[in-house]
């Protein structure tokens, strides 16, 4: 028998592939010029099945365009941005059916289980009843849908994985009671919050990281649920959070479906949508799917930190708890008629008006009279709005900005006149 027709008989003896190819015992195997030498397996390629499009099922999604049935989502989040708070609401928007955050729940109330490994049950109590009172939820609406553990008591511990004697190690006891305990109760979306406390790994090892999170993704896909593991992301100095942000081994991201990222208000959007002080930004973050490759991609969506009264007054003080609500950029030019647009396009026909908010004669100072702001420095809110409506009617041609000399200064500088005139 010649080389070739030894390595057919070889091959069609070999064993289907199943996951892990098959190799010959380490004494046997030899390698020629660097490449191991062992039996080779069966590999089939299928052929794709053509079917009337319309008869395949849509995407079994749960939460939005957010949690998908069988899947991993992935929350990276800085610290203190209220990522826990979201959760709360978000178990909440489940188990009641209700778009308490501006999402769908995809058919109807389902099955939550919060798993908080770093809170223990009392603060995950205020949390969960917070919104409950916020959003005037009983606990008949969620019915037994909601279920909330604390890994800080030690028999709701978690851990999936550990550098065992002969190293990286996941777990299969753990899953397999994780996988009993999901079909058993029939949960729809488990949250793990964070991820790094659900295993003992170095949270740099790629590889051990990826091998951790595609075994809750095998997870997700046996029992039909949806998976969230929560990350803290790195710190970033001010800049926002994106995917690759997430502190430790890329492949948590990499490996799950998709990845909601939290970012707290920055200077630049506080000044945009006119909003006065450092108390109020601080509790406006948004969140966005940053990976969307199971969805197109949505915008951010805003949402502020409300404090809620527990009103378990104990004759000194009450627990004040942050909840989530939805929150709406405010609109520069909700009230503003084409009649303010006509008078405003009056006042500058008439005089002069600069383009620069530094200028005695701002163009802005007639906005200000026709919409009865003010446009005095102090007035931050106000002026922001101005600014923003003016840069509005610039961009569509109600007004439009036309360098003259200004004899002050020996040099052409820009003014605001009138553009397309509204009858």
């Amino acid at each position: 028998m010649n080389a070739a027709t030894d390595m057919q008989a070889r091959f069609d003896a070999a064993p289907p592939f199943e996951g892990y190819p098959y190799a010959e015992p380490a004494a046997s195997r030899r390698a020629v010029r660097g490449v191991l030498e062992a039996k080779p397996v069966k590999i089939s390629a299928t052929p794709f099945n053509w079917r009337d499009p319309r008869t395949i099922p849509t995407r079994p999604w749960v939460f939005g365009r957010w949690l998908l049935r069988g899947t991993v989502t992935a929350v990276v989040a800085p610290g203190g941005v209220g990522k826990s708070s979201f959760m709360a609401s978000l178990v909440l928007s489940l188990t009641t059916g209700r778009a308490l955050l501006g999402k769908s729940v995809w058919g109807g109330s389902q099955r939550a289980w919060y798993w908080n490994l770093e809170d223990d049950s009392e603060e995950l109590e205020r949390q969960v009843q917070a919104a409950a009172i916020h959003y005037r939820v009983c606990e008949d609406e969620c019915g037994d849908r909601l279920f909330i553990d604390s890994g800080m008591e030690e028999q709701h511990e978690l851990c999936t994985a550990v550098n065992g004697p002969e190293g990286f190690m996941i777990l299969k006891p753990v899953i397999a009671g994780l996988e009993a305990e999901l079909k058993t109760r029939g949960i729809d979306v488990l949250i793990v919050d964070p991820f790094v406390s659900s295993h003992s790994i170095e949270e740099n090892d790629n590889n051990a990281i990826d091998a951790i999170v595609k075994e809750w993704a095998r997870l997700a896909k046996r029992v039909g649920c949806s998976i969230v593991l929560v990350h803290h992301s790195k710190k970033l100095g001010g800049t926002k959070v994106t995917a690759e942000a997430s502190r430790g081994a890329s492949s948590l991201v990499a490996a799950a479906r998709s990845t909601l990222v939290l970012n707290r208000m920055d200077d630049q959007e506080a000044e945009r949508f006119m909003i006065d002080g450092d108390d109020e930004k601080r509790r406006l973050f948004t969140v966005q799917d940053d990976k969307h490759n199971r969805a197109p991609a949505e915008k951010a969506e805003w949402y502020r930190m409300a404090s809620v009264d527990l009103g378990n007054f104990d004759g000194e003080h009450s627990d004040n708890v942050g909840v989530v609500t939805q929150w709406t950029p405010p609109d520069a030019f909700a009230g503003v008629t084409p009649d303010h647009l006509r008078r405003v396009q009056g006042i500058i026909a008439g005089s002069e008006f600069r383009e620069s908010s530094q200028a005695g004669n701002w163009a802005g100072n007639a906005v200000a009279t026709v919409l009865g702001l003010s446009a005095e420095k102090h007035a931050k809110a106000d002026r922001q709005r101005i600014s923003n409506i003016l840069r509005e009617w610039l961009a569509n041609g109600a007004l439009r900005v036309e360098r003259r000399a200004d004899p002050t200064k020996g040099r052409d500088v820009p003014y605001v006149v009138v553009g397309d005139v509204v009858e």
